[in-house]
C-alpha cells in the first residue's frame, strides 16, 4: 500500500503517460468563519470539512491504460470519468483515485470531495485569532498537499493551469496566484494561472488587512500588495518591506534579462507557519513573526529581507522552470539562496552590503554541520520517493549548494554565469528542467567543461578540509607554501566515498595596522586548488604576515584551518579585523573545531570572551551568544560545565551594562543574559526589570523580551502558573498564548513535565505552533536529570507518532523530543536497539540517526574539554 508516498519511477510512468492541460477548482468555505475550535478536531462529525469540486482536462498518450489521481479527504463523493460515473467507493483508496480505461487524446475528470481543514500548517490551515475571534485560513502545499485541498496529479512536471472559484464568507479577501477580482454574491471567480507546478498553487482566505503599492520602472507595472492579520496590522512596516521588494524586482530582472512572470506579486504574512516563507507563484505567504511586535535587532530584518528576496527569486528559479522532479529540488533553493545573498550585498540601495558574511556567518555553518551528519547527500540529492525529499529540505540543499553556486561564478566569471542564467529562462519557461539544462547552458557561455566540475560537487557528499603549509627562513621570508586539501571519511552509514575537488579559493594575507590597530589584509591571491598538495609560488619570497587566512572573501566550501602561528595571532586578535567577512570565517573556522574537538568548549569560550566585545556585526554576535551556550550545554566537562555557564553568565551581564544604550548589542546582551541567568541576584534582577523597579539605561523590556525573562524564571522555578497567566494577560494573543505555553512547559516539576508530555504525545489536538512552543519549553538542559525518564518513553512512541500523525506534526516530535540532552553511551546504546528493533522507515531513521550523531559529537567534544581541563 502505497499510503500517501508516491515514488519516482511512478512519477516518470505518469509523466510519460499524461499531459495536463487545466483545472478548474470550485472551494466552498463558507464554514470556515468563527468560533474558537480548531475544525480539525471536528473532522469526524464533519465540521471541519469543505466541500471541494475539481475538474481536470488532460490528454493520454494511450487509450484503454488506467492511471491515477491524488487526493488526501474524508469523503469522496462523486467521481466522473469522460461522462462516466466511478463509484468511489472502488476508485477511491489510499489517498489515490484510480482512472481506469482512459481515451487516447483528451479525458475529462471530475472529482466531488469533503477535504478537511487543518491544524498542522499542511494543505488548508484554518488558524482563529484570540484577539478578533475570526478564523484565518492560507494554504501550504510544498511538497504534496495540494492533494489535501484537490484532486491533483501530485508531482512538479505535470504543470497545468489552474482556475480557483470560491465561495467565502461576507466581508472576507480571497487571495490566489492571479489577481483578486471583485466578488459576486461572495464568490470570487479567478483567471485562469500560466502553466504551473501544483505545489505553488495557493488561496488565502479571511478578513486580512492589506497595504497596497506598485514597481513600476521602464513602463513595467507590477500591483504589489502586503497582508496580515488584523491584530498585527499596527506593526506592519510595508514601507520596508516594499523596499526591499523593489530592490529585488530591479536587480533580478536586469540579471535575469526576463520579466517577472506573473501578474501581480502578494505577499501574506501567516499565522501558524512550518517554514520561513513559501514561493507561491504571485502570492507569497510568510511566517507573521516576521511582523515584528517588539524590538529586534538589524539580524532581524537583514533575515527578513533575505526571505523576501528568496521567494522572489523563486519566482523564476522554481516558479517559471520548475525542476522535473525532486532530486534537482536545489535547482529551485541553492539558486533562490544564492541570488538572494548577491542581491543584498551589490544592490546600490541595500542596507546590507555585508550579507556575504552573514551568510558565512550562519548559512554556510549550518551546511557545514549537515554535511558532516549520516545523512549527508549529495546537492543533487538521489530522491526515491516523497518520503525522502520531506526531509530533505536541509543544509546541503540550501547552504551548501548556495556556496557551490559561489564558488561557480568565481570558477566561470559572474558575467558568463548570467548570460548562462539567461539562456536558462528563455529557453525553459513555464517548463520543467533537469541539471543537465542548466549546466548545458553555462557550458555554451562560459567555455568551460562543467561535467567534471557537476561529479566532483554537484554528485558527492561530504567536505573537504584545507591547511596550509608554510616555511620560512631565518628572517621570516616564505620559502615554500602550499594548501594541502583533505577529503575526510564520511560519517558511518552516509553513502558515497571522500572526494577531493578542484577550488577556486583567495589566500590573504593580513597584518596588524600599527596606526588603528586593525588587522588589514596587505595581499590577496586567488588561485585553483585541486589535488591533495597545491603550490603557490606567487608567495614566496613574501615575509610572512601575522595571519595567513585561506579561503579569504569566502568563495569555496570548505573547512579552513589557520596554521598554528596564525592561530595564536587571531586568538589574541579575531576582533582586530578591519573587516566583517574575515573576522566571521575566523570565527566559525574556530566553531568548526569545537564541534570537530579539536579546540576544547573552555578555549572556546575564552576565545569568544577575549574577541566579541569588539565584534561590531551584531549578527555574528547573536550567533557567538547561540554557539557559546550550545558548547557549555553539550560540549563541556560535565564536571566542570558549571563553572563555565558562571563565567559566561557574569560577561553577559557585563556586557549588557557596558553596551550602548537602547543599541542592538544592548538587546541581544539581554537575551543572552536571560538564557542562563542563574544565581539569586541575577534571577533577581529579572524580576526585578519585569516589575520596573529597576532599569537599565536604554533597554526596553517590552513584549517579546518580557517573554524571555518569564521563561527563564519559569525554568528555575521562581514563576509558576499565576505569574504566567497573568503575563499572558498582558498579551492576549496568538504569540503570546505560544510563549505561555513554553513557561509552562519548562517548569521544573514532574508535574509540568508530564503535562507537556501528555499536551504532546496522548493527544493530537495541538495546532503545529502551539505543539512546538510546548516542545522549546519541555527540553531544558539544566533539567537532565528530570528528563532522563523521557528517554524511554521517547524510544517507545516515536514509531506510532510517525505513523499516525501528519509529517510536519511528526517531524517536530522526532527531532524536537530525542533525548539530545542526555550526553551519555547509554542514550547511543539505547538509540542503536531502538534503529534495529523498530525498523522505521527512512524518513525517520534519517532523522533519528541525525539526533544520535549530535549525542556522539558531544561524548567527543566532552572528552576533549575533559583533557584540556586536565591539562591546567
Amino acid at each position: 500500500m502505497p499510503g500517501t508516498n508516491l515514488t519516482r519511477e511512478e512519477a516518470q510512468q505518469r509523466a510519460e503517460l499524461l499531459s495536463v492541460d487545466s483545472y478548474e477548482i470550485e472551494l466552498d468555505l463558507t464554514g470556515a468563519q468563527g468560533g474558537g475550535t480548531s475544525p480539525s478536531s471536528e473532522a469526524e462529525s464533519g465540521g471541519g470539512t469543505y466541500r471541494s469540486v475539481t475538474t481536470v482536462r488532460f490528454d493520454a498518450a494511450r487509450g484503454g491504460t488506467e492511471t491515477f489521481i491524488d487526493l488526501v479527504a474524508p469523503t469522496v463523493h462523486e467521481v466522473t470519468l469522460n461522462g462516466d460515473a466511478l463509484d468511489p467507493a472502488e476508485v477511491f483508496a489510499d489517498s489515490r483515485i484510480a482512472l481506469p480505461g482512459l481515451l487516447e487524446g483528451r479525458n475529462v475528470l471530475r472529482v466531488v470531495a469533503d477535504c478537511a481543514y487543518t491544524n498542522t500548517g499542511e494543505g488548508l490551515h484554518r488558524f482563529v485569532d484570540p484577539v478578533d475571534d475570526q478564523a484565518y485560513l492560507y494554504t501550504q502545499f510544498e511538497v504534496p498537499d495540494a492533494r489535501r485541498v484537490f484532486a491533483s496529479f501530485e508531482q512538479p512536471d505535470l504543470k497545468a493551469t489552474f482556475q480557483f472559484t470560491v465561495k467565502a464568507p461576507t466581508g472576507w479577501t480571497v487571495i490566489s496566484n492571479s489577481p483578486t477580482p471583485e466578488p459576486k454574491d461572495d464568490v470570487w471567480v479567478f483567471e485562469p494561472t500560466p502553466r504551473i507546478s501544483t505545489y505553488i498553487t495557493a488561496l488565502i482566505v479571511g478578513p486580512y488587512h492589506s497595504v497596497h503599492s506598485v514597481y513600476e520602472k521602464d513602463g513595467q507595472s507590477v500591483p504589489l500588495g502586503i497582508y496580515c492579520r488584523p491584530s498585527l496590522a499596527e506593526y506592519l512596516d510595508s514601507d520596508h518591506i516594499f523596499d526591499v521588494t523593489r530592490q529585488g524586482f530591479e536587480w533580478f530582472q536586469e540579471k535575469f534579462d526576463h520579466a517577472y512572470p506573473f501578474q501581480k506579486y502578494d505577499q501574506l504574512f501567516v499565522p501558524e507557519f512550518n517554514a520561513g516563507a513559501m514561493e507561491n507563484a504571485g502570492a507569497v505567504t510568510i511566517r507573521d513573526q516576521y511582523v515584528f511586535r517588539s524590538k529586534v535587532t538589524d539580524a532581524a530584518y537583514e533575515m527578513r529581507a533575505e526571505t523576501i528576496l528568496h521567494e522572489l527569486a523563486h519566482m523564476w528559479f522554481g516558479d517559471l522552470v520548475t525542476m522535473e522532479w525532486w532530486n534537482d529540488l536545489w535547482l529551485n533553493e541553492s539558486f533562490a539562496t544564492y541570488t538572494s545573498i548577491a542581491c543584498q550585498a551589490a544592490h546600490p540601495e541595500s542596507r546590507w552590503p555585508h550579507a556575504w558574511t552573514s551568510f558565512a556567518n550562519s548559512m554556510k555553518t549550518w551546511a557545514y554541520r549537515q554535511d558532516q551528519l549520516p545523512s549527508t547527500h549529495p546537492i543533487m540529492a538521489e530522491i526515491r520517493d516523497l518520503d525522502d525529499v520531506l526531509v530533505n529540505f536541509d543544509g546541503i540543499t540550501y547552504a551548501k549548494g548556495a556556496s557551490v553556486l559561489k564558488q561557480l561564478v568565481a570558477y566561470v566569471g559572474e558575467d558568463e554565469f548570467f548570460r548562462g542564467v539567461q539562456a536558462y529562462f528563455k529557453r525553459h519557461a513555464y517548463g520543467n528542467t533537469r541539471l543537465s539544462d542548466l549546466l548545458g547552458a553555462l557550458e555554451e557561455t562560459s567555455g568551460r567543461d562543467l561535467k567534471t566540475w557537476s561529479k566532483q560537487w554537484l554528485e558527492t557528499a561530504g567536505i573537504n578540509i584545507l591547511r596550509p603549509e608554510i616555511e620560512t627562513d631565518e628572517h621570516g621570508v616564505i620559502t615554500s607554501f602550499a594548501i594541502r586539501q583533505e577529503a575526510p571519511a564520511l560519517p558511518a552509514g552516509a553513502k558515497g566515498e571522500p572526494t577531493l575537488r578542484p577550488h577556486r579559493i583567495a589566500v590573504g594575507l593580513y597584518e596588524l595596522d600599527d596606526d588603528s590597530g586593525k588587522l588589514v589584509r596587505d595581499e590577496r591571491v586567488e588561485l585553483d586548488v585541486d589535488g591533495e598538495l597545491t603550490a603557490v609560488p606567487q608567495l614566496v619570497g613574501k615575509r610572512r604576515p601575522a595571519v595567513v587566512l585561506l579561503n579569504d572573501d569566502d568563495l569555496s566550501y570548505a573547512k579552513v584551518r589557520l596554521d598554528e602561528r596564525s592561530l595564536a595571532f587571531v586568538t589574541e586578535h579575531l576582533g582586530d579585523f578591519a573587516s566583517s567577512l574575515p573576522r566571521a570565517l575566523c570565527w566559525a573556522s574556530a566553531w568548526d573545531m569545537t564541534r570537530d574537538a579539536e579546540l576544547a568548549a573552555r578555549d572556546y569560550l575564552s576565545l569568544v570572551l577575549s574577541g566579541i566585545g569588539k565584534e561590531s556585526d551584531i549578527g555574528v554576535v547573536q550567533s557567538l551568544h547561540r554557539q557559546v551556550k550550545l558548547a557549555i550545554d553539550l560540549y563541556a566537562d560535565p564536571a566542570g560545565r558549571e563553572a563555565l555557564l558562571t563565567r559566561w553568565t557574569d560577561a553577559t551581564l557585563a556586557h549588557l551594562r557596558a553596551a550602548e544604550p537602547a543599541s542592538d548589542h544592548q538587546l541581544a546582551w539581554a537575551r543572552a543574559f536571560a538564557a542562563t541567568a542563574r544565581t539569586p541576584e541575577q534571577l533577581d534582577l529579572l524580576e526585578a526589570l519585569l516589575e520596573g523597579t529597576q532599569t537599565i539605561e536604554g533597554l526596553a523590556v517590552d513584549t517579546e523580551l518580557r517573554w524571555s525573562f518569564v521563561q527563564r524564571l519559569a525554568a528555575v522555578g521562581r514563576y509558576d502558573e499565576a505569574e504566567i497567566a497573568g503575563e499572558y494577560e498582558r498579551d492576549r494573543t496568538a504569540a503570546g498564548e505560544r510563549h505561555a505555553a513554553t513557561a509552562r512547559a519548562s517548569r521544573p516539576t514532574p508535574e509540568a513535565k508530564a503535562e507537556a508530555w501528555s499536551q504532546v504525545i496522548e493527544s493530537d489536538k495541538l495546532p503545529n505552533a502551539l505543539q512546538e512552543a510546548v516542545i522549546g519549553g519541555f527540553v531544558q538542559t539544566d533539567q537532565r536529570e528530570l528528563l532522563a525518564a523521557y528517554t524511554d518513553k521517547y524510544f517507545e512512541v516515536v514509531k506510532d507518532i510517525w505513523e499516525a500523525r501528519s509529517h510536519e506534526i511528526a517531524q517536530q516530535v522526532a527531532v524536537g523530543l530525542y533525548p539530545a540532552v542526555q550526553v551519555s553511551e547509554e542514550t547511543l546504546r539505547k538509540t542503536d536497539a531502538w534503529l534495529t528493533s523498530a525498523e522505521p522507515n527512512a524518513a525517520l531513521r534519517r532523522l533519528v540517526s541525525e539526533s544520535r550523531a549530535g549525542v556522539e559529537r558531544a561524548l567527543k567534544a566532552q572528552a576533549a574539554d575533559a583533557a584540556a581541563a586536565a591539562a591546567e
